[in-house]
Order: C-alpha cells, then sequence, then structure tokens
C-alpha cells in the first residue's frame, strides 16, 4: 500500500443486509492541521447493531447517505502530530470513539477527541464506548442503587458483562441471561449471582419462582419476548433501561397485538426508559475515567471474545457473528 493512502470500510448503498451494503475504498491520507493527529489504528470493535441499523437507514439521530464511513470504537498509536498538539506524542497509544473512525487502518481527528491510554490492546475497547454506556445507562437512566436485584440480559456479551460487573460493585444482586453453557461458566466468573441459560430455563417460571417481589432494575439489549417478560417481572418502582434490541435488528419490527404497556407499569409505578450514550454525552468523560481505573486497578475483569478477525475484509463476517449471539465479550477486528 501507498504510505499516502490507507483503506477503509464504507457503507456504498443503504440495504437490510450489511454484506451488500458495504464496500472497502483507498483513500488518501490528509494533511494535518496544527491540532490534529494521524493514528494508525491496530484494533476496532465491532458494533453490530449500530452498524446494521446505519446500513438500513435506520439510526434517527443521524442523516447518513451513502456513501459513508463505518465504525467507531478503535485503539491504536499515534504516527504524526500537527504543530499545535502538546499533550500527545508520536508513539503514544489512544483511544477513540468517533463515529466512521473505527473500520479504517488510519484516522486523521482533533488530538482532544482522542483518550491516551497506556498500550493499544483490544481490552480497551470493551471499555469505550460499551462499559462507559454500560455505566452512564445504569446510573444516570437506570438509577441504580445498592441492594437491589439488578437482571442484565445479553449478559456475556461486549456490554453485558461490564453491565454485570458494575451491578455487583454497587452492591446489588445480579441476574445474568446468557444462551450457553460457556457464557454461563463466564457470568459466574465475574461475580453474577444467577446465571440464567435461558436455552435451559424458562425466564419467566424462574423469575416467577425466586425473585417473587420482582426486578428492580433491567439492563436490557435483547428485545421480543425477552423484553415482555422482563416488563412482567418488574418489582413496585422498578425500571427498565432499553440499551438496544438485538434480537430484531436483522429483521423488520415484529408486530405485537396485546394490552398497551401501561396496564402493566401503572399499578407498579414502574417505568420503562430509553437509552442512547449520545443523549448523555455530558457524562462520558467522567465514566470512561472511571471505568479505565477500574481497570487499571483489576477491579473489573474484561472479555475479548477469541474468534480472530483480521483485516477490514473480516467485518461482514465478525458483524454476522456477534448477531448471531455467539460472542463471550467483545468482538474486536485487528489491522
Amino acid at each position: 500500500m501507498n504510505v499516502n493512502k490507507y483503506r477503509k470500510l464504507i457503507a456504498k448503498k443503504l440495504s437490510k443486509d450489511f454484506k451488500s451494503a458495504v464496500e472497502i475504498v483507498e483513500a488518501d491520507i490528509p494533511n494535518l492541521s496544527a491540532n490534529q493527529i494521524l493514528i494508525r489504528n491496530k484494533y476496532a470493535g465491532i458494533n453490530a447493531g449500530f452498524d446494521t441499523l446505519s446500513c438500513r437507514g435506520e439510526v434517527p439521530y443521524v442523516n447518513l447517505t451513502p456513501p459513508f464511513d463505518l465504525g467507531v470504537e478503535a485503539v491504536g498509536e499515534i504516527v504524526a502530530v500537527g504543530s499545535e498538539v502538546k499533550d500527545l506524542q508520536i508513539g503514544d497509544a489512544v483511544a477513540t470513539t468517533v463515529r466512521g473512525g473505527g473500520y479504517r487502518e488510519y484516522q486523521v481527528l482533533d488530538a482532544k477527541l482522542a483518550v491516551k491510554i497506556r498500550e493499544a490492546n483490544p481490552e480497551i475497547l470493551t471499555l469505550m464506548p460499551t462499559g462507559v454506556s454500560a455505566l452512564v445507562a445504569l446510573e444516570k437512566v437506570g438509577e441504580m442503587r445498592s441492594n437491589e436485584v439488578v437482571l442484565v440480559t445479553a449478559a456475556a456479551g461486549g456490554t453485558g458483562h461490564i453491565a454485570v460487573q458494575l451491578a455487583k460493585l454497587a452492591g446489588n444482586h445480579v441476574i445474568g441471561i446468557c444462551g450457553s453453557d460457556a457464557k454461563v461458566n463466564l457470568l459466574k466468573e465475574l461475580g453474577c449471582d444467577r446465571p440464567i441459560n435461558y436455552r435451559k430455563e424458562n425466564l419467566n417460571t424462574v423469575l416467577q419462582q425466586e425473585y417473587p417481589q420482582g426486578i428492580n432494575l433491567v439492563f436490557e439489549c435483547v428485545g421480543k419476548q425477552t423484553f415482555d417478560t422482563c416488563v412482567d417481572n418488574l418489582a413496585v418502582r422498578g425500571r427498565l433501561v432499553i440499551v438496544g434490541f438485538i434480537s430484531e435488528y436483522l429483521n423488520d419490527f415484529e408486530l405485537v397485538n396485546q394490552p398497551r404497556i401501561y396496564s402493566k407499569i401503572f399499578w407498579k409505578a414502574a417505568s420503562v426508559r430509553g437509552f442512547l450514550m449520545p443523549h448523555y454525552a455530558e457524562f462520558g468523560g467522567e465514566a470512561c475515567d472511571r471505568l479505565l481505573n477500574l481497570y487499571y486497578s483489576n477491579k473489573i475483569k474484561v472479555t475479548v471474545d477469541p474468534t480472530e478477525f483480521q483485516g477490514l475484509e473480516s467485518i461482514p463476517n465478525a458483524v454476522e457473528y456477534l448477531l448471531s449471539g455467539k460472542n463471550c465479550g467483545k468482538v474486536v477486528v485487528s489491522f
């Protein structure tokens, strides 16, 4: 590859199928302005829900017209700095969470948008922005306290396994829903009090029998029947935070014919709340600092899925893999 050029993955058209929407293109590395840095990306985090919905044109808060760049979270190494950059230098490891900055070999951006880290390793991608979202969703939207029952769906996933640990650190009893014995074992290692393999146990039956007083806080990423069951099992003044709905990302939304949700939550004074990190951006910096401190002090563990995805060409397969629900922890592609 020419040293003045790099490759990146773009959405060339809108499509319900991620693979058919994307292509790899070559681009010129631009000249740096005084406050910019050039980063060679080493790893990028796979954010399959956002990726898929973006390529379908179904992300309401951004109006994306093809062609547009893909990928958000990345870690890498600075290879050039602008003349006015003071706090960063060539060779520094940094993490970035800029829309369009992930699925590419190099990126140029304002130095203020990069977070200096100790080492450019894939584990950082479980914290930024994944872990940041978990922390802000639990604390700011879910109003997480101590001595409550907290339920996390997709609990062995990239976001979920961080949410489980944050809920435990806050002094709560944590239920984690997952779909395999390997994921149950991971959740036990992370301190989850009651892992539930929904393929072997009926979720509603377990909650009804073991938690008759209901669930105080639900961190919900799955949707469909899982969402319905969680709503049905909310405690008095329980809070359900919608962090995603991965079960519906690949298809048209399921049409539901049943009584409206207020018939379930009114009598409990319960609530269902949506969470989207861009609407809570003012809390991101503090959350990032706190998570890095927890990680570097070994107070939380991070899990990167062991399946290897190498290069831009592997990203469509990585997206498909994550949406299949097979992953344990964060799915990462290396460059």
